[in-house]
């Protein structure tokens, strides 16, 4: 049988070879820098699976395919939490919900006084709002460790050892510019929060012309804000712009957030093709899973799925273009 060969223990390389494991097959994952940390992108995501909320500005692929993704994470065993995510705009700001309520599926209106029913927190704050009951998030940081345990539990090998031979996934991100030369990268900067006066049971989305933002519970009055969307591959800082006008916007869904604690700010670059869909692709020599974009929760299941279908079973569609629609 085939050993196959992983490159990278992001949220792409792990979902691989988990899929690839769980099939039967013998899979190592090599990154220089051991398991998933600070060092990887998916480690500063949002954790929001909202396929829905998504299609404003996606192809309905990732929405098609953003849906299977809930399941496929609790099956894995990581913890998700099905609350929905609501969606809601400051008064100057209402034409923007009107504009996303068009340009997205799945969704109820709701009245000022359902919005308080729904996060008691934001009671008289807001006329209106939107709720996806369909979507779900999950703790990015703790996905990624039961991903690791469930990989153990099949079988996957890791090594900080880069060399690989065979059959070779590449799962690098930004890192794989060298040999996919159209992959950019998106800079996204984020914070992390403290405050136990403040409760939210679900993901909350802001809308603003310039600067949307979300907002997601993590448990124990912990809360992740995020995230810039800035045409950048640089990963090693966050602006003083960026992190004003994130702050602004928590103030401005509540101002008891004003009082909170910034636990920690995070930045890097997610890994992007022109068209911010991602790709299976044959370069240099081996099998490139990339371009995630800002779907990385949602859309890494999918492409380790092709990927397997392709390794294992012989599938040889799209390979060299974009997932179908």
């Amino acid at each position: 049988m085939t050993d196959h060969h992983i490159l990278g223990a992001g949220v792409m390389g792990l979902c691989t070879a988990v899929e690839l494991a769980r099939r039967g097959a013998t899979v190592t994952v090599h990154d220089p820098l051991g398991l998933p940390g600070p060092h990887q992108c998916s480690w500063w995501a949002g954790g929001m699976l909202a396929p829905r909320c998504e299609g404003e500005t996606a192809e309905e692929v990732v929405v098609n395919e953003g849906l299977k993704a809930v399941d496929w994470w609790q099956a894995q065993g990581a913890e998700v939490t099905r609350n929905g995510t609501l969606v809601v705009a400051l008064g100057r700001d209402r034409a923007e919900l009107d504009r996303f309520a068009r340009r997205t599926t799945g969704h109820s209106l709701l009245s000022a006084e359902e919005v308080a029913e729904t996060e008691p927190l934001l009671a008289g704050r807001f006329s209106r709002g939107l709720f996806f009951a369909e979507e779900a998030h999950l703790d990015p940081q703790a996905a990624l460790a039961a991903l690791v345990a469930r990989a153990k539990e099949l079988g996957v090998r890791f090594t900080t050892d880069s060399a690989a031979e065979g059959s070779v996934i590449d799962c690098r991100g930004t890192a794989a510019r060298d040999i996919l030369p159209d992959l950019r990268g998106v800079k996204g900067e984020m914070l992390v929060l403290h405050s136990p006066e403040i409760t939210l049971s679900r993901p909350v989305r802001l809308l603003h012309p310039r600067i949307p933002v979300y907002i997601v519970p993590r448990g124990d009055g912990t809360f992740m804000l995020g995230a810039t969307m800035i045409e950048s591959a640089e990963r090693n800082r966050a602006s003083v712009r960026s992190v004003l006008e994130l702050l602004t916007a928590a103030y401005a869904l509540h101002p008891a957030f004003g009082e909170a604690e910034i636990v920690e700010i995070g930045h890097d670059a997610r890994p992007a093709f022109p068209d911010n869909l991602p790709r299976l692709r044959h370069a240099g020599g081996r099998l490139c899973l990339n371009g995630l974009y800002r779907h990385g929760y949602l859309m890494a299941p999918a492409l380790a799925r092709m990927a397997a279908d392709h390794l294992l079973e012989g599938r040889n569609a799209l390979l060299e273009e974009a997932l179908p629609a």
